[in-house]
């Protein structure tokens, strides 16, 4: 027996690092299992807050400073966060992003229930068809859409003579494609938690004399609230972080406020044109477009912080079916 011993501990200690910590794996699985945790957790904290420590050590480096930078800030200057809004009115832009994101939410909220009623409770032939087509569309390119949209809103499209209205560089340029962008996810979310509702809840509100539209609003909405808030919220963080067409679908400026009231000039560039507003013919301040983005990521920070319970708890519910 001691020889045996002996010989499997000789044996082992032939044996690389690597292969003595797969055998140990083996007969610990609990062991690989914290591993593999802190190997996701290590990467999860390198490719997410990495990026967010880098945007404030430039931000609090000042702009003579930046090229003499490595890991940690090159002086300390905490102003440039004032510094953003004395330099562009950043928080118009901040403004007309969260507008935009609010406006297109309420659209796709709406239009989602709706269509998510019809999916999840009512039965007709072709149903799983025309489900996949509407999610089809968010798998196409935002490219895809440029060029008849653009050609749409800058009144370049005659049907019977009559042309598209000129909707360029107004909010129905950038609320139209937005909403039917995301609109089918929200759809596929709210049509999985209409459908657990049970028949009997809504058959007893049509007893009283609902109609189904009463008793999508007042009956089945109300009891799918972690579906119509997640719903919600990823519509909104979706659109506030946009890129595509609120680059395109605007000249780049904002209405001018006066007395702290925004005028009505139509102007409507959301959040990503206030950040590249500090690239300039003559350079490019990178400390206040650092500081913009930092400023600029907080309401979603703070959303997400605030719903993270609701978006869990509704992705999880709605993957089940009961």
């Amino acid at each position: 027996m001691a020889t045996e011993t002996g010989q499997q501990t000789g044996g082992e200690a032939d044996q690389g690092p690597f292969t003595r910590w797969v055998g140990s794996a083996i007969r610990n699985p609990a062991k690989a299992y914290r591993a593999l945790f802190y190997v996701a957790l290590v990467f999860f904290l390198f490719t997410t807050l990495f990026p967010l420590y880098w945007l404030l050590v430039l931000a609090v480096t000042p702009q003579r400073n930046l090229q003499d930078i490595f890991l940690t800030p090159n002086g300390f200057n905490p102003g440039v966060f004032i510094e953003v809004f004395e330099t562009v009115p950043f928080h118009i832009y901040m403004l007309n992003s969260l507008l935009l994101a609010v406006i297109t939410t309420a659209i796709v909220l709406l239009l989602a229930s709706l269509a998510g009623y019809v999916f999840g409770r009512l039965e007709f032939p072709g149903r799983a068809p025309l489900m996949l087509a509407i999610l089809a569309i968010s798998y196409f390119p935002p490219a895809a859409f440029l060029v008849p949209l653009f050609r749409l809103f800058t009144g370049n499209v005659a049907v019977a003579g009559i042309n598209s209205p000129t909707w360029y560089n107004t909010p129905g340029a950038m609320v139209m494609p937005f909403s039917a962008l995301f609109m089918p996810l929200s759809i596929f979310i709210l049509s999985t938690f209409y459908g657990q509702i049970p028949e009997g809840l809504e058959d007893a509100a049509r007893v009283e004399g609902t109609t189904r539209l009463g008793a999508l609003f007042r009956v089945i909405m109300p009891l799918s609230a972690p579906g119509v808030a997640t719903a919600g919220v990823l519509t909104f963080i979706a659109v506030y972080n946009e890129f595509f067409f609120s680059f395109l679908m605007n000249d780049g400026q904002v209405a001018q406020s006066i007395l702290g009231i925004v005028s009505s000039s139509n102007h409507w560039a959301p959040l990503l044109q206030g950040v590249l507003a500090f690239q300039t013919q003559y350079g490019s301040l990178y400390n206040l477009m650092a500081a913009a983005s930092i400023i600029g990521v907080l309401p979603v920070a703070i959303l997400v912080v605030v719903a993270q319970e609701k978006i869990v708890s509704g992705l999880t519910a709605g993957a089940l079916k009961e």
